[in-house]
């Protein structure tokens, strides 16, 4: 009986079932290490995010793609309350991706102005830092005209502070001063909500107002969006701003 087992084991059939369980095991494998340092990688290095909002104009515009820098800041590590060591903190001026407060989930993207211990104060839109004149980085923009007044707290839009940014926090801002959701309206940002600082562009697909809109009750949007921007690929990207730094 052992002879016959040992025959059958050495048989071309049994050998090429080995082959194939062996070459099936090898792929399964790779595919895991893949998935397993794609993981690492999104997570603690470096991560691609969209822009879904006007906030960020003309430094950033909706639909440009961008890479952030998540080891710079301390990555946090999956499933942990951990954060790998920092190389450094933000800084004023560092165009930094980070979790909103107001749900802890929502990713934002913002521009550092002030760290923990600055004063911030904003009088007729200007803005200064420890009582200078904080300089507009060179896509900022506004649009409105008007200069608010300061409300009954004592803050607005264009009139804020003095205020002093907490411990462990940081004052964030978007470019376009008129149309920002920021820390003038609902706080600082700790440091255990940063994510990531913003590198460079890897991608950017402009509006088209006449692009087809996908409708669940129009089976058929879905091919003819994708038929429409098929045709139209080449006017939709932005290719001047493709692996643009952010600065």
């Amino acid at each position: 009986m052992s002879k016959k087992t040992e025959q059958e084991k050495s048989s071309p059939k049994a050998k090429k079932q080995g082959d194939f369980f062996d070459f099936l095991w090898e792929n399964v494998k790779s595919f895991l290490i893949a998935i397993v340092l794609a993981i690492i990688i999104k997570t603690s290095i470096v991560e691609a995010y969209k822009i879904p909002s006007s906030s960020m104009e003309d430094t950033l515009l909706v639909g440009d793609f961008l890479i952030a820098n998540k080891f710079i800041y301390g990555a946090s590590i999956p499933f942990t309350s951990w954060r790998l060591p920092e190389i450094r903190e933000p800084k004023p001026g560092d165009v930094v991706i980070f979790k909103w407060p107001g749900d802890g989930v929502t990713n934002y993207i913002k521009r550092c102005v002030a760290i923990e211990g600055q004063t911030i104060e904003i009088r007729d839109k200007v803005l200064y830092v420890d009582g200078k004149e904080f300089p507009n980085p060179s896509h900022a923009k506004f649009t409105d005209g008007y200069i608010r007044p300061r409300m009954d707290d004592g803050n607005s839009r264009d009139n804020f502070g003095p205020y002093v940014v907490p411990k462990d926090c940081f004052f964030m801002m978007g470019d376009n001063r008129d149309n920002s959701y920021d820390s003038r309206f609902w706080g600082p940002v700790h440091k255990k909500m940063i994510l990531g600082e913003a590198m460079f562009i890897h991608w950017s697909w402009g509006s088209d107002p006449n692009s087809p809109q996908v409708t669940v009750s129009d089976p058929l949007s879905v091919p003819r969006l994708f038929l429409y921007n098929s045709v139209h690929f080449f006017e939709r990207v932005r290719w001047g701003r493709l692996l643009n730094v952010i600065h």
